[in-house]
């Protein structure tokens, strides 16, 4: 199936060879720790290792996220400014025994949207 054929809502599986779509991303991405949890669950953040980009995050793991919602929290590298949000999970991949996950922003303070901008205009 060609991307041409999916709805305008769906999100195109990685490409056979492993890689990525790069003309899928609106901005450079760069590595980042990042606290996560379940929005509806609440409970403890857990820590992950991933990376940022102004639309979302994607992170790794030993087990997919449960639900479909999560609260994230960071700081945006080189400052203590930190960043909390919600986020929809718009995929899972695995790779192996590992997940990842692949966020997109849904609820973000203006603030925060346009300090990870500038900080990924400096980049």
């Amino acid at each position: 199936m060609d991307d041409r054929d999916l709805p305008l809502n769906a999100v195109p599986d990685p490409d056979p060879t492993g890689r990525e779509h790069d003309d899928r991303r609106d901005s450079d991405r760069i590595p980042i720790h990042l606290l996560v949890r379940d929005a509806a669950l609440g409970g403890s953040f857990e820590a992950h290792e991933g990376n940022l980009g102004l639309g979302g995050v994607f992170f790794g793991g030993l087990h997919p996220p449960s639900g479909n919602r999560l609260e994230v929290r960071f700081l945006i590298p080189g400052t203590k400014q930190e960043v909390e949000a919600v986020g929809e999970v718009l995929r899972v991949s695995r790779n192996g025994p590992r997940f990842g996950a692949h966020v997109k922003f849904v609820d973000m303070p203006l603030a925060s949207e346009l300090a990870i901008a500038r900080f990924l205009q400096d980049e």
